[in-house]
């Protein structure tokens, strides 16, 4: 899909998607529970419909109304042998589910995009490794078996924190107590607590014991309940972006006592107004495409803890620098950090690129807006916000979306 975007600014209110990280975390506690669950706030995204997939899958059953999901859950210690999970391109989806499959015993195989499988999974190569349980990689599937043990498990801290939510949820469903011990640096605690956050909605505990140390109480279930997805901060601050940019808009349904990291948007944002601040992202990796581009618009900026852009939907940072040269925007990609130099910020000199990866897709729309551009690709908008471009129309942007 091909997205024009003309010059202009937006005016208005509008509440702000729902989470998508509450949202996968609230459908697997509720898939997990002795019983009927309603979780309200679902969106059509596809990274929802990979989760709900593997969901019904593993044995959960679950009913759509609207944005509301009412799912009876299942026991994963009963997935059948063979069974086949559809990650799609989520990468929540796939890490969060690799230990449940390993709760039966059985032979359980995980497929999705060969760039969804080309992501790092090594911390359960290792722990499977090392319980001695089946763990098979290939380009397009992973496979896994056995009986995952609970009690202690050691994990870099700076290893993203999808491999110890998947462990979160399975360690209470064991005998046994359990604890996780996170080796510093740690980055992204705050998804860490988020998951604790909506495992306590589901009566499960888990507690940190000091600053690094998680512990797990064994012989837990998850208890159904209705639950509200709050609103997402990720994707509420590419709109939010555009008040900076001379829009107008008011964005409600976002929980100012929010555990998301992505929170630190409102505070970020501030400092690229003022100057050419240095920014730590370690901590919210999904800012980097939003805050990238509002440093070329502004006066530019220096981000440190950029190193796991590499691995998300596409090479974030390179990717960037390459759309932000389009505008004649020099970016300088290090290890672990990405430096952006404005210079001569102009109009697009070639279409836009959205490499298959949603928050690139949405930082090149909010330039669009300033200068105009057509964007290739823009359907991977739908990874997590499908209504993305008809949001932008309501809010008085002219955006024509049509097929390539």
């Amino acid at each position: 899909m091909i997205a024009e975007i003309k010059p202009g600014t937006g005016r208005g209110s509008m509440k702000a998607p729902p989470s998508k990280s509450m949202a996968h975390r609230l459908l697997i506690c509720g898939g997990l529970a002795d019983g009927e669950s309603v979780i309200d706030g679902i969106s059509s995204s596809e990274d929802m419909k990979a989760t709900l997939d593997c969901l019904a899958a593993i044995g959960a059953s679950y009913k759509i109304e609207g944005d509301r999901v009412t799912i009876k859950g299942a026991d994963p210690r009963n997935i059948p042998d063979k069974t086949l999970l559809n990650c799609r391109e989520s990468g929540s989806t796939l890490r969060f589910f690799v230990p449940l499959c390993l709760l039966c015993g059985k032979s359980v195989t995980l497929t999705g995009s060969r760039t969804l499988l080309s992501r790092p999974m090594s911390v359960y190569e290792d722990i499977c490794k090392k319980q001695g349980l089946l763990f098979e990689a290939a380009e397009d599937k992973i496979t896994v078996g056995g009986f995952l043990q609970s009690g202690s498990y050691k994990i870099k801290g700076n290893i993203s924190s999808q491999f110890i939510t998947g462990l979160l949820f399975v360690l209470p469903l064991m005998e046994k107590d359990s604890t996780i011990q996170l080796i510093p640096p740690i980055e992204s605690c705050s998804y860490i607590n988020l998951t604790i956050e909506a495992l306590s909605k589901f009566g499960v505990r888990v507690s940190w014991q000091d600053e690094k140390t998680l512990f797990v109480p064994g012989g837990q279930t998850y208890k159904p309940v209705n639950a509200e997805v709050e609103g997402d901060y990720s994707n509420a601050a590419f709109f939010a972006a555009l008040n900076l940019l001379g829009s107008d808009i008011e964005i409600s349904g976002l929980n100012p006592n929010s555990l998301q990291g992505d929170k630190v948007y409102e505070k970020d944002f501030a400092l690229l107004e003022k100057g050419t601040p240095t920014i730590n992202i370690s901590d919210c990796p999904d800012l980097g495409p939003i805050l990238f581009a509002l440093a070329a618009v502004k006066s530019g900026g220096v981000f440190t803890g950029t190193r796991r852009l590499k691995i998300k939907e596409s090479d974030r940072a390179a990717a960037m620098a390459e759309e932000l040269s389009k505008f004649g925007v020099a970016v300088t990609v290090h290890d672990d950090s990405v430096v952006i130099y404005p210079h001569d910020f102009h109009a697009p000199t070639e279409p836009l690129s959205g490499h298959n990866d949603h928050r690139i897709v949405m930082a090149c729309s909010v330039l669009a807006t300033v200068t105009g551009g057509v964007i290739e690709g823009a359907e991977a908008s739908r990874k997590s916000l499908p209504d993305f471009f008809e949001r932008l129309n309501k809010l008085g942007f002219e955006v024509t979306c049509h097929d390539a």
